[in-house]
């Protein structure tokens, strides 16, 4: 088992699973995507790569060629003149085999 987590051998748990992918990302530029076979969801901080490719795989009955994930920093913003910080997310975008798809406006089956 890697020190990182959940590897193929050892997947994820079930309540675990649905944790991981909190929600998929509909903005412009993740439909541009679309294009290339992949799709982006917002997960966990302490998701990895490993977990993650689990989660796609066993939810969606898909087949994951490739993960990519990036912190994005909470932006410092200011409410009713008080200095206040956004929550840090992170996002993973998910790459599909060959004629693979996922309907992100669809709920999971």
């Amino acid at each position: 088992m890697s020190k990182y987590g959940a590897s193929a051998a050892n997947p994820p748990s079930q309540e675990r699973t649905y944790e991981l992918i909190r929600s998929p990302i509909i903005t412009e530029k993740a439909t541009l995507l679309s294009e290339f076979n992949q799709v982006s969801f917002k997960v966990p901080l302490d998701a990895t790569k490993h977990e993650i490719k689990s989660a796609i795989e066993g939810l969606f009955k898909v087949k994951v060629t490739a993960v990519n994930t990036l912190r994005q920093k909470g932006k410092t913003k200011r409410f009713r003149g008080r200095p206040g910080k956004r929550n840090d997310t992170k996002k993973a975008i998910v790459t599909l085999a060959e004629g693979q798809s996922i309907d992100v406006t669809t709920g999971v089956s």
